[in-house]
This record gives C-alpha cells, structure tokens and sequence, in this order.
C-alpha cells in the first residue's frame, strides 16, 4: 500500500531493480517484475483506504465472505471489505488477534507468481506474542491444515511454526518481545516481507541514498548475512535477506 505509486516505483526500482506493468486492477495499481516475472504488487491507495503505508502479505481463499466470517469468528477484526477489483478477484484487510496486518484475496492468482525462489519474496515472518496461538488463529482462518489439495504443511520446529508449499518454506510464525500498542510499527505484532539482494550493505546504502532509512532496530550497517529491515521514504517496513551466491 502506497501513496504515491510514481515515487514508490522509483525507489523500489533503485532498490530492488524492479521494472513495473499496469495490472488489472486499475490506474492506482502495479505489478513489479525481475526478469519479466511478477514478485509483488503496489497500489497508491493508502490514503483512499485510510490504513498506513505497509506492505501487507495477502493469502489466497475460496471464499472471501466465509473468510471474513472466520477472521471474525475467531477474535480477530476486518477493517476493509471485501472489496471487488473486477474482473479480478476480491480482497479484504483484516488483523488478527495481536493487531498483525494482513490481507485475503479470493479470485485469480497469476500461476508463475511465486514465494521462495529467484527474485520473488524470499518469505514471510510474523513476529508475534505466541505462534502456537497464531498458528491456531491463521490456521482457521486460512484453513492451512484441513487436508485439501495443494495447500500447505506446518510443522513445529525450533520454537517457529513454519508453513511450507511443497516442500518449499513460505512463512515462519515467531514468537518475541512485541509491544501492541507500541508508537513504533517495528515493534509491534507485524508481518515482515523479506526481499533478497546480491549485496546487502549495498542494498541498505541505496535505500538512504533514495530516501529511505534504517529502521532502529537495526544494529548498524549489516556486512554479513543478518537480515535488516529498512523503511522506504513513506515508512512503509521490508526486511532485505542477503542472497546465496550463484551455484
């Protein structure tokens, strides 16, 4: 979510070498692209919705009513929708019990989108109070664990509950020090989205050479494979992960 979708092309572009498309969703809304394949979306309607700059990691369903009705069902609250983006799809924000962000979306996924690999997001971290407790909430929510085709496994391991598609790990749950009702949004319960770049001092050098910054928690300047988490110039939270190298 953006306010500007000019200003926030630029700077990811700079930062994470991102070329953009018109999606399907309409003037405020673009797709990002490495190589000519899609790694993320972003829409200039922070101010419309009336919610924060953020990124925002969304989960596909069948159903975007009966979702909403289990997000509710289970202590958690809807803030936007479900709202229609024809002939896309639907989509709704929603928090869950400790106040994390996070989206639904029931209609078309682009089927070479992707978590994990290439250029794409590398995952999606929740940092929260308890992750068993997550777990359950999400896990019912989004029906994670409920048998069905093509979903995912979750598995318990090192205190982390981890989701995996096919084998590939997508999203890790972790439970830590966070603060609800905290000033500063890196504290609080949240969804981290990690980027992955070749040269991570690098990477954290164009973010502030574009107006973007450090975000407190970061000790100092990474120079190994420590993940960091930046701002971009709206305030908008990412996590940059250092690459392997090339095989």
């Amino acid at each position: 979510m953006a306010r500007d979708l000019r200003a926030a092309e630029n700077f990811y572009g700079a930062v994470l070498g991102w070329t953009f498309r018109k999606g399907g969703l309409g003037q405020a809304f673009s797709v990002a692209e490495v190589d000519g394949v899609p790694v993320a979306g972003i829409g200039a309607v922070a101010g419309e919705f009336a919610v924060p700059v953020a990124w925002t990691a969304y989960f596909a369903v069948d159903d975007a009513d009966a979702a909403v009705a289990r997000i509710r069902d289970r202590g958690g609250t809807v803030g936007v929708g479900p709202v229609a983006y024809p002939p896309r799809g639907r989509a709704a924000l929603a928090t869950d019990l400790e106040g994390a962000s996070f989206g639904i979306w029931e209609g078309r996924v682009l089927s070479e989108w992707r978590v994990g690999d290439g250029e794409a997001p590398a995952w999606l971290e929740l940092h929260t109070k308890n992750a068993f407790d997550a777990a359950l909430f999400y896990g019912g929510v989004l029906e994670w664990a409920d048998g069905s085709d093509g979903c995912c496994e979750v598995s318990y391991e090192e205190d982390q509950v981890v989701l995996r598609h096919e084998g590939q790990a997508v999203a890790r749950l972790n439970s830590g020090p966070v603060q609800s009702g905290s000033p500063k949004p890196q504290l609080r319960p949240r969804w981290l989205v990690h980027f992955k770049v070749p040269d991570l001092k690098a990477a954290q050098a164009v973010v502030v050479e574009n107006g973007g910054s450090i975000a407190p928690e970061a000790s100092g300047w990474g120079d190994g494979p420590q993940p960091v988490t930046v701002s971009d110039p709206d305030g908008g939270l990412f996590t940059l992960d250092q690459a392997p190298p090339a095989a």
